[in-house]
């Protein structure tokens, strides 16, 4: 048994990924599942999708890879963190949709809150904004919307999870009611100084804590699969919310580095070691992971549309086929056209915190065309991560601090992409050789558990650079893009 199975439940899609000894990638097996948009800025699952494809792709991937489940020491799971599923404990079927973790549905009630002087209280225990990207305003939302849910939420009937406890219960027939510290930290009900769920902010939102799941480190023992699910029982030895285990596998153990993930957001995550650093510049205060009970914070800035708006050009203007298409696109693209894409099509997330916000294209002329729109669109993704990456320096300017941008996930591999990411933060970007990082951190945690996969500094040696990018646009050039780039953002959020 030297194989890995990583179960990497995304926003669109669910895919298993088998790692071998070397931690090395065998087989891949992905499918998509439908998104349900009931209402502007709402964003639901049907938890069933989410369980079936991850399960399908899972045996999909020990198929292709020419295994058995004999082979697979034990799997490691990473999920999109913040949706929330609610479901009965008896049968195991969900009472609503699962909400997404886009959906902006709660955003008045986020208002109250802070209205009400509420912000401050939450973000002190939790590190978080009172905001509708967070799980616990949809746990409410489910609770008032459903008829008796609170009451049986109260009478132990219901259970609440964001997507790893929701797979896990699933996995395990309903044995395990479990998640991990970095999920649990993105709940907005839990407090990561004294490591448990607050109380305080439970009954804030009404919300009984009998439905909460046990809160277990990143690397730990989730329980065993169903025997009849892969042909015999395997271990779950590792779970960490998707952004947390990109930045293991990105081997970001020290303090002061820093990676940044392009799925359907972006998200950057700098390692502050053992010290949670309260952010001046809307920045998040989380839980990096949490190994031998001890948690490793970090700052994270989020961005909620980035391979987003490649799917866009594709779904919605329809002037791609595919995602690779739009690098060849934004390659012929005018050069003396300035087009800007705020892509604030569920609001604006850090350093922001727009809910309310809509998108908008600045600079269009007659010429304007499919290539001015691609480069646009590959463009605002380098844009939104500088306004992350200097909040963070604003945060946390301290020596020794990682002089790269480490970065993964389906738009890294973009050239396009990563070049002018570099050119716009002025500073080299690191792509690893292992893109799926994310899989990769879910992998090693389980595997290291296993006792498959070495410990963390010999993990951290093993991590090697594919290409790295570095600046080649002139300074100049480079503040005044950004200046433009700034007051179509100002002008976006004066609407």
């Amino acid at each position: 048994m030297t194989h890995i199975l990583a179960l990497d439940q995304g926003t669109t899609s669910s895919r298993g990924i088998v790692f071998g000894p070397d931690m090395r990638i065998v087989a891949v097996a992905q499918e998509e599942f439908p998104q349900h948009y009931p209402a502007s800025g709402w964003v639901e699952h049907d938890p069933s999708d989410l369980w079936s494809t991850t399960a399908a792709t899972a045996r999909a991937a020990i198929e292709k890879a020419g295994l058995r489940a004999q082979d697979i020491a034990a799997i490691g799971i990473t999920n999109q963190r913040e949706t929330t599923v609610i479901w009965d404990r008896q049968t195991g079927r969900p009472i609503h949709r699962a909400i997404v973790w886009q959906d902006r549905r709660t955003a008045d009630f986020c208002a109250t809150l802070r209205d009400n002087g509420h912000e401050p209280v939450i973000t002190a225990r939790t590190g978080l904004l009172a905001d509708p990207y967070f799980s616990a305003t949809k746990v409410k939302y489910i609770l008032d919307k459903v008829e008796g849910a609170r009451d049986r939420a109260r009478r132990g009937e219901l259970a609440f999870g964001t997507v790893d406890s929701w797979l896990i219960w699933n996995l395990t027939g309903g044995q395990a009611h479990v998640t991990d510290a970095t999920n649990a930290a993105r709940t907005m009900l839990y407090d990561i100084h004294k490591g448990r769920w607050s109380r305080t902010i439970c009954d804030l939102f009404d919300i009984p804590m009998e439905i909460l799941p046990e809160v277990r480190d990143c690397a730990s023992d989730f329980g065993m699969t169903r025997a009849d699910l892969f042909g015999r029982e395997i271990p779950i030895l590792g779970v960490a919310g998707d952004q947390q285990a990109a930045t293991i596998g990105q081997a970001c153990f020290r303090p002061g580095m820093l990676k940044s993930t392009y799925g359907t957001g972006c998200f950057a995550v700098l390692n502050t070691g053992d010290t949670p650093v309260t952010s001046r510049n809307k920045l998040l205060t989380t839980i990096a992971y949490q190994l031998d009970g001890t948690p490793t914070y970090a700052l994270e800035g989020s961005i909620f549309i980035a391979g987003a708006v490649v799917q866009w050009l594709r779904d919605g203007l329809q002037i791609i086929r595919s995602a690779p298409q739009s690098q060849t696109l934004a390659e012929a693209a005018d050069p003396a056209q300035s087009l800007i894409l705020v892509p604030a099509f569920v609001g604006l997330g850090a350093p922001y915190w727009a809910p309310e916000a809509r998108g908008a294209v600045f600079g269009l002329s007659r010429n304007s065309g499919p290539a001015e729109f691609a480069r646009a669109a590959l463009e605002s993704v380098g844009f939104q991560t500088r306004d992350l990456l200097e909040a963070m320096q604003a945060d946390w300017a301290r020596e020794g601090a990682q002089p790269s941008l480490r970065v993964d996930g389906g738009m890294a591999a973009s050239d396009y992409a990563m070049q002018f990411l570099s050119d716009i933060i002025g500073a080299p970007v690191d792509r690893p050789e292992v893109l799926e990082t994310t899989a990769l951190g879910a992998a090693w945690l389980a595997g290291q558990g296993a006792d498959v996969y070495p410990a963390m500094e010999e993990f951290a040696r093993g991590w090697a650079v594919e290409r790295q990018f570095t600046p080649t646009m002139a300074a100049d050039r480079r503040e005044a893009h950004y200046a433009y780039w700034q007051r179509a953002v100002q002008a976006v959020l004066s609407v």
